[in-house]
């Protein structure tokens, strides 16, 4: 029982260590550079899925091999610790997979671009900031 409270704890931890709390994020090597931005509008929505990028299915892996390890003695232990982490290796990677938005936009200066966001619910017709780093979507938000 004691093992089990523990891997508990351990998951709880890890998961809210890799939880965002919807502050915008940038990457570690270019926060510091100067970011570019661009202004328009929102003409047309389409929703998109975000494959997972591996780090949920090698999470949920290792959860499931840690709780499956905890089962059963023997045989019977391989086969729960073999299963639990084929089964947490496929649910962490659907868990990672994130719902998103395929903007297209109008820019201010007549160009048309498409940005994919996740995070964030746009709607047609808003105006919206796009903040580039070099030619790579930084960030999208909402103007007031």
């Amino acid at each position: 029982m004691y093992k089990i409270i523990l891997a508990i704890v351990f998951v709880v931890f890890l998961f809210d260590g890799c939880a965002t709390r919807g502050e915008p994020e940038y990457n570690g090597n270019t926060y510091n550079e100067v970011k570019h931005y661009e202004i328009g509008t929102v003409e047309r929505i389409r929703y998109v899925v975000i494959s997972d990028n591996g780090t949920g299915t090698f999470i949920g892996g290792l959860v499931g091999t840690v709780l499956g390890s905890m089962v059963g003695e023997g045989r019977g232990n391989v086969l729960a610790t073999l299963g639990g982490g084929l089964g947490g290796a496929y649910v962490g990677s659907e868990v990672n997979k994130a719902n998103a938005q395929e903007l297209s936009v109008k820019l201010d200066n007549g160009e048309h671009v498409i940005v994919v966001t996740k995070g964030h619910k746009f709607a047609v017709g808003e105006r919206v900031q796009i903040i580039k780093d070099g030619n790579r979507v930084a960030q999208v938000y909402k103007l007031q």
